[in-house]
């Protein structure tokens, strides 16, 4: 009977650590100075071609859905990334796991889309502006999970009324036609202000603060 017990209390234990998936973690720290990319040449991201996904983390599972790219642009010289910027259309948050349930669909992306998280009625967009690109060179120290990374990226990340800067590896192409970028990475949403049900004290009713988020573009 104690030993149903204790199969019981870890079966329990572990459904109620959802975690976030596993990836890199984003560095993050204050905003810093975008620089004017020097000649470059820019690259227009195709919106239709390009999404960024989402996966967020409760108790008792975790839900997954995307935004859309309103705009953006990559600069490029000598075949070499150079800057960049993106604008995020938070109106055009979507859930993808709750097909089968429209109302609970809805009421999730509502509540997502309010005042407590996105506040997209206020915050129609977010932005990301890149201040640093460099080449990923692979060391002992600062091994990342992301497969055949190419670059690490720093730029500044607003949500709502808040900027931070956030460094993450990613893996990028260039070819004379276009751009294909990849990251993958996770990111705390209380430094942007998004404190709702982020309380580890909360238990069932906990919204897990690390989210998930992976994005693939493309630029011609």
């Amino acid at each position: 009977m104690q030993s149903k017990a204790m199969i019981l209390f870890f079966i329990v234990m572990g459904v109620a650590c959802q975690q976030a998936p596993k990836a890199d973690k984003a560095a993050v720290t204050e905003a810093q100075a975008v620089k004017s990319p020097e000649n470059g040449h820019p690259r227009h991201l195709d919106t239709s071609a390009s999404i960024l996904y989402w996966i967020g983390t409760k108790p008792t599972g975790e839900h997954k859905g995307t935004f859309h790219f309103k705009d953006g642009q990559l600069f490029v010289k000598d075949s070499t990334l150079t800057g960049g910027e993106f604008t995020i259309d938070i109106t055009s948050l979507t859930n993808l796991d709750l097909a089968n349930q429209p109302d609970m669909k809805k009421k999730l992306e509502e509540e997502l889309r309010g005042e407590n998280f996105f506040d997209a009625a206020n915050f129609p967009v977010a932005r990301f502006q890149i201040t640093e690109v460099s080449r990923y060179q692979p060391s002992g120290k600062e091994e990342v999970m992301l497969k055949d990374a190419t670059h690490m990226i720093k730029g500044n990340l607003t949500l709502k009324n808040t900027t931070k800067n956030i460094t993450f590896p990613a893996r990028i192409t260039i070819s004379n036609e276009k751009i294909n970028a990849e990251a993958d990475f996770n990111i705390d949403r209380t430094q942007w202000g998004m404190t709702y049900r982020a309380d580890k004290s909360l238990q069932d009713k906990l919204i897990n603060s690390i989210v998930n988020i992976h994005f693939e573009i493309l630029a011609k």
